[in-house]
């Protein structure tokens, strides 16, 4: 008996809808949102724990770092899943010319970089946590 290579699961299911689409396009934006609240919080931490380590830790990689998540990030990842919202917008309006495959693979693409934009995220904090409690166990 031979074996075949089947396509990825993906390609039986049945596409999503435009409005599920754009629900997750606004849970994005929701997502960096917070990610933003949640990066000031880590400069704050990370300048106040420069102030406060007699030890002579340098913190300023952290926040050279964090000020590149910033950048990269809250910028043009908000940027490009606006412009998303505005294609999807023109296409309820019934624009000619857009095709809706070619909206769903952008879709496709803006959702793989939030997985990555997710894990460099994870990273960093896993990173400023771990900067935090060492900053404590040289005080204590």
């Amino acid at each position: 008996m031979s074996t075949k290579n089947l396509p990825n699961t993906f390609d039986y299911l049945l596409p999503e809808s435009l409005e599920g689409l754009h629900r997750e396009s606004v849970e994005w934006l929701q997502t960096v949102a917070f990610w933003q609240d949640e990066t000031r919080f880590f400069a704050s931490l990370l300048e106040g724990a420069q102030t406060a380590n007699s030890q002579g830790v340098d913190t300023s990689e952290m926040l050279r770092d964090l000020e590149r998540l910033h950048q990269m990030l809250f910028e043009y990842l908000v940027e490009e899943i606006r412009e998303h919202e505005n294609v999807l917008s023109r296409i309820e309006k019934g624009a000619k010319g857009i095709p809706d495959a070619k909206y769903r693979d952008t879709h496709r693409t803006l959702k793989e970089k939030m997985m990555r934009f997710t894990l460099d995220f994870r990273a960093f904090k896993s990173l400023v946590f771990s900067h935090a409690r060492d900053l404590k166990t040289f005080r204590a």
